[in-house]
């Protein structure tokens, strides 16, 4: 497949859709054709990537433990169904907490990696002909503006998690159609996560950035979506996480109307 067909201009939510998700197969190619880039993303990576293994185990540990304590009234029911109740609540908990997982760990990981991953989106802007509208920004400025709007972002994740949560108790629905509005709701968080970077070059802070994906919202929903897909993946997080870093940077390239194809 042709990642860079895929993510040139396209016209229709659909056609918009693959091509967001081809940007993270251009920022996988950058990433792999490029070893400096490797060392730099892995590392960051690599430490929430643990902290991430084991909170998750723990919450498989203790999801039956969990799932009891949500559905008392099934306390009295007979065997089968206390048991397909308790079930339905255990899956509910653990999309509940893969979701928040996956939007948590992006922004803890760019939160430990910011110098890293300042580097990787500033060596693919350099690449497609600079940052128009560059500011300076100090480093511990920066920090804590990411840290702020890190902590909004999962914030917001785990609010929107909450009705999610419920609705996953319903049975069919909660195990077909939830887990498809938990991907794209995901993948909507890690998209404006993501660009976070390239929109702080640029002075641009959390609420203008928002308006400019929902401008192109397809593409925003094409690119999360693919990340957050391939962060469900064991390891698949640590491994991608420098490319979604490189392909964001395309996308706020492309969201902001500048050039991503190599003159």
């Amino acid at each position: 497949m042709d990642a860079s067909r895929i993510a040139s201009p396209v016209t229709g939510a659909a056609g918009r859709f693959l091509a967001g998700a081809g940007l993270l197969l251009r920022g996988l190619g950058l990433y792999v054709r490029s070893p400096g880039l490797m060392l730099l993303g892995i590392v960051p990576a690599l430490i929430s990537g643990v902290l991430f293994v084991a909170a998750l185990a723990t919450l498989v540990y203790f999801v039956d433990d969990l799932a009891a304590l949500v559905t008392p009234f099934a306390d009295d029911w007979s065997s089968t169904p206390r048991s397909l109740v308790r079930v339905i609540a255990g899956l509910a908990f653990l999309g509940l907490g893969g979701l928040l997982a996956v939007v948590s760990f992006t922004a803890v990981t760019l939160v430990i990696g910011d110098p890293f991953y300042e580097k990787i989106s500033e060596r693919v802007e350099e690449r497609y002909g600079g940052t128009p509208g560059a500011v300076e920004v100090p480093f511990w400025s920066s920090l804590r503006r990411s840290l702020a709007d890190s902590v909004r972002l999962v914030a917001l994740a785990a609010l929107v998690g909450i009705p999610l949560f419920a609705a996953g108790f319903i049975p069919v629905l909660g195990q077909t159609v939830v887990p498809v509005i938990g991907a794209a709701v995901g993948g909507w968080f890690l998209a404006v996560e993501l660009v976070g970077a390239p929109f702080y070059r640029r002075g641009t802070r959390l609420p203008q950035r928002r308006t400019i994906l929902k401008a192109d919202r397809p593409t925003a929903l094409g690119f999360g979506v693919a990340v957050f897909l391939c962060f469900l993946i064991p390891f698949g997080a640590v491994l991608v996480m420098p490319a979604a870093v490189a392909g964001a940077t395309l996308l706020a390239r492309r969201s902001l109307g500048q050039p991503i194809d190599e003159s």
